[in-house]
């Protein structure tokens, strides 16, 4: 991007993560998520706190199926990611967050190198069938907008951590605790709207800080000389809201919210029932008969002669005016 200052250009270089996805559409103000979510259940049968706190119980359990998989770090922070992006862009009135959780976890062990196949999978969660994964597997995709991708508080910590280890303040005889608490503040996060308001390298910092604040304002000051103020005013907000909103929902609650859910949800998007069933059987016959029909034109297309004319008897031979308006430079009089 170029900039004038004092009427001379200058260049300003953008971060790689400034031209990433996630900066551009998944990162909203306090008030423009909040927006987004009502404009979600405006005409809901629950509110767009109700359903916040229900996605909020499956967040928390994305961990512990992490856990049981082994998959490492980014395949449960993937997942968390996928899974609030998902329900910023659908309702749990349509998709329960039960199987759009496991298939979130699916998905993201393969967009982060880490895939397992489906009959392992879906063999170690109770009452669960491949399709309840891989039928809504496009689905979570498309409301990604395929943009797989997810830059992680907890990868920006480690680049953090490498730089501060050179700073006078840093002390080896503490650092693998302090670490380590500021990782579990980071997994914090994940409960919290933290990473669709503030970049990873906010929330990475910000948990440092609730760690080693010297060090923390230390590394500040020395990459952000001229707005370090600034950037410990975010770091205030962030923490405030890893302290207020990192808890897991109250279980009873919750379990009030989707006793009303199973009430109202939509049949035709609970996969596995019979009015899902039909509808996919209505969608798969339609898309059959556009098949049988785009199949039927391609066969008359093949059948047809390419050189005849539409009009009955008409001759592929040109007239003598056809032929002269090809060939305007020819001696015409000599045909």
């Amino acid at each position: 991007m170029t900039v004038s200052l004092n009427g001379q250009s200058s260049t300003v270089k953008k971060s790689l993560y400034e031209g990433s996805t996630q900066f551009r559409h998944w990162r909203f103000s306090s008030t423009s998520l909040a927006k987004l979510r009502a404009s979600q259940n405006e005409d809901s049968f629950l509110s767009a706190e109700e359903e916040y706190f229900l996605v909020k119980l499956y967040i928390s359990k994305i961990s512990q199926l992490c856990a049981h998989f082994r998959f490492p770090e980014e395949v449960e922070a993937t997942a968390v990611s996928y899974l609030k992006r998902f329900y910023l862009r659908n309702t749990v009135m349509d998709y329960h967050p039960k199987n759009v959780m496991l298939t979130a976890i699916f998905l993201a062990a393969k967009t982060s190198n880490h895939p397992i196949g489906i009959e392992q999978y879906v063999h170690s969660i109770p009452k669960t069938k491949p399709a309840d994964v891989l039928d809504l597997e496009f689905l979570v995709a498309q409301s990604l907008r395929f943009e797989f991708t997810v830059w992680h508080a907890h990868r920006a910590l480690w680049g953090i951590w490498l730089d501060v280890q050179t700073l006078s303040g840093f002390n080896q005889a503490t650092a693998d605790d302090e670490y380590a608490q500021a990782l579990e503040r980071v997994r914090a996060s994940r409960m919290t709207d933290a990473e669709l308001i503030f970049t990873p390298s906010q929330i990475a910092l910000a948990c440092l800080h609730s760690v080693s604040p010297d060090l923390a304002e230390q590394w500040a000051n020395i990459k952000s000389p001229n707005s370090a103020d600034a950037v410990m005013e975010t770091v205030a907000r962030i923490q405030e809201i890893i302290d207020t909103q990192s808890a897991p929902p109250d279980l009873a609650m919750v379990k009030e919210i989707d006793k009303r859910l199973k009430i109202c949800t939509n049949p035709e998007k609970v996969v596995g029932s019979k009015a899902y069933m039909a509808k996919q059987a209505e969608i798969e016959a339609e898309a059959a008969r556009k098949r049988a029909k785009k199949a039927e034109g391609l066969r008359a297309n093949m059948e047809r002669d390419p050189f005849a004319d539409d009009t009955p008897g008409a001759t592929i031979v040109p007239t003598e005016s056809q032929y002269a308006a090809l060939n305007p430079t020819r001696d015409h009089n000599m045909l």
